[in-house]
Order: C-alpha cells, then sequence, then structure tokens
C-alpha cells in the first residue's frame, strides 16, 4: 500500500497591518524629544527612590477614592501639573498624585489631551501654570 503524499502547511499572512493614520507618541515640540533617555528627563535612580517613598505614604489611587469610593492600590506617581521639563514643578511634592495604571492611561490622559487643546485654542504654547496634566511616572 502506497502512502499518499501529506499536503504541505501554507503560512497564514500577517493580519496585522501598518496603521500611517495613527498620531507619533511624542507630539512636535514637546519637551519629551526622541533623543533624551528617561534618566535625561530626570526619571533617573532620584526619581525612583522619591517614587517609591511617595507611593509607601499614599499607596492607594486618589482617582478610585474620589469617583467610586473604592481603594486601589496605586502603581504611578503622576504630576497633577504638566511639568514640561521644569525641574522645580517636576520635584514639587504637592504636585504629585497616586495613580492606579488604568486612571493613568485613561481619564488622566484624556484630561491632559483636553487641556492641550484648550491652550492651543487659546494660542498658549507655554502651557503649563494652572493646568492640570501628567507627564510623570
Amino acid at each position: 500500500m502506497a502512502k499518499s503524499p501529506r499536503p504541505s502547511l501554507t503560512t497564514l499572512r500577517s493580519r496585522v497591518q501598518p496603521q500611517p493614520h495613527r498620531l507619533a507618541t511624542i507630539q512636535p515640540g514637546s519637551w519629551r524629544t526622541a533623543n533624551q533617555s528617561s534618566a535625561q528627563r530626570g526619571y533617573g535612580y532620584r526619581w525612583q527612590k522619591a517614587r517609591e517613598a511617595h507611593l509607601l505614604a499614599n499607596p492607594l489611587c486618589v482617582m478610585c477614592k474620589e469617583q467610586d469610593g473604592r481603594a486601589v492600590p496605586a502603581t504611578i506617581v503622576d504630576h497633577r501639573i504638566p511639568h514640561g521639563g521644569d525641574q522645580c514643578l517636576f520635584w514639587d511634592r504637592s504636585n504629585w498624585q497616586s495613580l492606579c495604571a488604568h486612571h493613568h492611561s485613561s481619564d488622566k490622559q484624556r484630561q491632559e489631551a483636553a487641556d492641550r487643546a484648550i491652550r492651543d485654542a487659546s494660542g498658549d504654547r507655554q502651557g503649563t501654570a494652572g493646568q492640570v496634566g501628567d507627564v510623570g511616572r
């Protein structure tokens, strides 16, 4: 009895398509440039130690508590007012708040984008003073 040849397996085409319509992660004119490391932007060893101490003292997400009354562990130290590279504002501990990843990545980013749109519409290109937003971890 002769064996019939096995059919060869075919490789499936990739379903992932390029996304040319997506926005760049770093906006033009941002203080966060692609040629700077996180340590060069201020998020080095000193920040990691300060972040750790802040999360130990303030372990719960402030947005979860305010919005839902839930106690959810925070993992991110957020800058309430975006510092835009200003080291005085960056290290101002009264400008820090503890957030969970969900609120940092959704509500806070949406709030920051709305603040940018308002600044852009008003022609204020500097726009950190008095604005609520985030750029820190």
